[in-house]
């Protein structure tokens, strides 16, 4: 029996500005009908895939309103600024700013926001 890939990543948080992408698998022949050899697509610059998780956002210091701060118990100061991509989304982003991971014998890539350069969002109009 198959897990669902999203059981399978129920456990794992992304931290800060970073998405979970799962790549796109690309056609292993041109449109000519040549086969392409093992890792040729991978080496390419730009590379697609859609988003399964996205971290919290970009943090930012919650504004003080005590006059000495430092006095406060709290490490929990944080606030996040939320990213523009969502789970679901197909992102295109550049392979050079992404870290390539397996986990669960899958291959997934760990995107930085900025390296994202589009998304392709299917909207409900519910």
């Amino acid at each position: 029996m198959k897990v669902p890939i999203a059981d399978k990543l129920d456990n794992l948080q992304v931290i800060g500005d970073r998405v979970l992408v799962r790549p796109l698998t690309l056609s292993k022949k041109t449109k000519g009908g040549l086969f392409l050899p093992p890792g040729y697509n991978e080496k390419e610059e730009i590379q697609s895939g859609y988003v399964l998780k996205t971290g919290p956002g970009f943090p930012i210091p919650l504004v003080e309103t005590e006059d000495e701060p430092w006095k406060s118990k709290q490490n929990e100061n944080v606030k996040y600024i939320p990213l523009q991509v969502k789970e679901g989304d197909l992102a295109i982003f550049l392979q050079k700013g992404a870290i390539e991971i397996v986990y669960n014998d899958e291959k997934y890539f760990i995107v930085p926001q900025h390296s994202i350069l589009l998304v392709e969002r299917q909207e409900d109009n519910e």
